[in-house]
């Protein structure tokens, strides 16, 4: 019976360890959503709604 209990336990333990850590791996990865801030030192004169035209027309 140890014949199948011992590895039995060891690939339970070892998977349990595995799954945690998936879990807070991807817990982790999805909990970093900031934003990234916006870049607003154009020159307001010479955009339309912030969106600078190159060129005339």
């Amino acid at each position: 019976m140890a014949k199948f209990l011992v590895p039995g336990a060891a690939s339970a333990a070892i998977g349990a360890v595995v799954g945690v850590v998936a879990v807070l791996g991807i817990t982790f990865a999805a909990s970093e959503n900031s934003r990234p801030e916006i870049d607003r030192s154009g020159n307001a004169d010479s955009s339309i709604l912030n969106q600078v035209e190159y060129g005339t027309r």
